[in-house]
């Protein structure tokens, strides 16, 4: 339980360094001294922050891999992963973005995203 919940608290921690860095810039225009950087330094300042991504995602998938004493097998790490992905990418979007609307087609594709985790993880 332990590696279970450990594998899933680092992924959520990942995805949120993955989440300000691939969208994170898209809010710059909003912060006075960020609004004039050039794309180059917008880059660099992603990877930078990817990289912190980086720092939960790999032990993250370390300890929660089957091969290495973990819970989840390959498939099984990468819906998961997936999902998290979209929780943290929905409470990112609906927090700082105002002008995006969260609606019920993206609703029904999150049953079935659901769906897709109930399959992978099915024996």
């Amino acid at each position: 339980m332990t590696r279970i919940l450990l594998t899933i608290g680092l992924l959520v921690v990942s995805n949120i360094f993955m989440t300000l860095a691939w969208y994170g810039h898209l809010k710059f225009k909003d912060i006075g001294w960020l609004n004039s950087l050039g794309l180059v330094s917008i880059i660099l300042i992603s990877w930078g922050i990817a990289l912190f991504e980086y720092s939960f995602q790999v032990p993250a998938n370390r300890i929660g891999y089957s091969e290495n004493g973990g819970p989840f097998n390959l498939w099984q790490l990468k819906v998961l992963q997936e999902v998290i992905t979209l929780v943290v990418f929905t409470v990112f979007t609906v927090v700082f973005f105002k002008n995006e609307s969260f609606r019920l087609n993206h609703f029904i594709g999150f049953v079935f995203l659901i769906l897709a985790v109930y399959f992978i993880f099915k024996k």
